[in-house]
């Protein structure tokens, strides 16, 4: 019989991705007594720099903005209590649509079967049972985004591994109230235009197609504080200006898609793990 504990692989982007979409899961897990492992693929070099000062303008400096957002990360690892961390230190390739889409070395650059077996070599050694990461548009369209969902699934193609696999995601009804909210706490947001209001409706999934709502409610306040462990995004971050009561109110559920399961648990579940326990 073995003693290998249950393990958690959750795959992201940018530090401080890993704290919107499962900050909760991944705390409620480490709290549960399983292995939680995060893989980062890139350096955030394409976040804002020190005061803010933007990609782009005079005094960004991607080195130094990596390095700012590795010492972020690790302190956002430290509320969550994640057990392992491991970083691919691609470049990041910022928006799509950037000049920092054609850089070589960056992640979108990266032939996914070069990432993909990166990151296969550490599927291997931590054999994870669930793994989770985005689907084929990276939730919203971010090329990293969509770069860390392909090299993912072309990882467990390399792998003999059959973990859960899931791919984040949010119900359009909590997207409708995301846009009310938002124009709650930014009174002088204007109204998005027709095209972007439609692409809007257009994120997340309806609530009847996704297979699995997990309650993170009672670890809403260790989500809050590893977004705020990434002061220096704080700008970007619109969630820390609900404060932690109206936060946990409204991203106290995490919600995903499973995708391979060779456990058979009925949907919807309630656990990831639900099958594996």
């Amino acid at each position: 019989m073995s003693h290998r504990p249950l393990t958690l692989m959750a795959v992201h982007a940018h530090p401080d991705d890993e704290a919107t979409g499962t900050g909760g899961v991944l705390a409620r897990y480490a709290a549960e007594g399983v292995r939680t492992v995060l893989v980062t693929c890139t350096d955030g070099g394409c976040g804002d720099g020190p005061g803010g000062v933007k990609p782009g303008d005079p005094g960004h400096d991607p080195a130094a903005v990596a390095l700012m957002r590795r010492q972020e990360l690790k302190a956002s690892c430290e509320v969550l209590k994640i057990s392992d961390l491991e970083m691919l230190d691609y470049a990041d390739s910022g928006m799509m649509g950037w000049p920092s889409n054609d850089t070589p070395g960056s992640f979108w650059q990266t032939p996914v079967q070069e990432g993909a077996a990166r990151l296969a070599e550490l599927m291997r050694h931590y054999r994870p049972d669930v793994v989770v990461t985005y689907d084929e548009n990276g939730f919203y369209g971010h090329p990293d985004h969509i770069q860390a969902h392909r090299i993912t699934m072309a990882a467990l193609e390399m792998t003999a591994l059959t973990p859960k696999v899931y791919w984040t995601t949010m119900p359009r009804s909590m997207m409708q109230r995301f846009g009310e909210i938002m124009r709650e706490f930014s009174e002088d947001m204007p109204e998005p235009d027709p095209a972007e209001a439609a692409a809007l409706a257009e994120i997340g999934l309806p609530d009847d197609e996704i297979t699995t709502w997990v309650d993170t409610t009672a670890f809403s306040g260790q989500k809050f504080d590893s977004l705020a462990a990434h002061a220096s995004q704080g700008e970007n971050i619109f969630f820390l200006k609900m404060g932690k009561e109206r936060f946990g109110e409204f991203m106290g559920m995490e919600t995903f898609v499973r995708v391979q399961d060779p456990t058979g648990t009925d949907v919807p579940e309630t656990d990831l793990f639900a099958g594996l326990r």
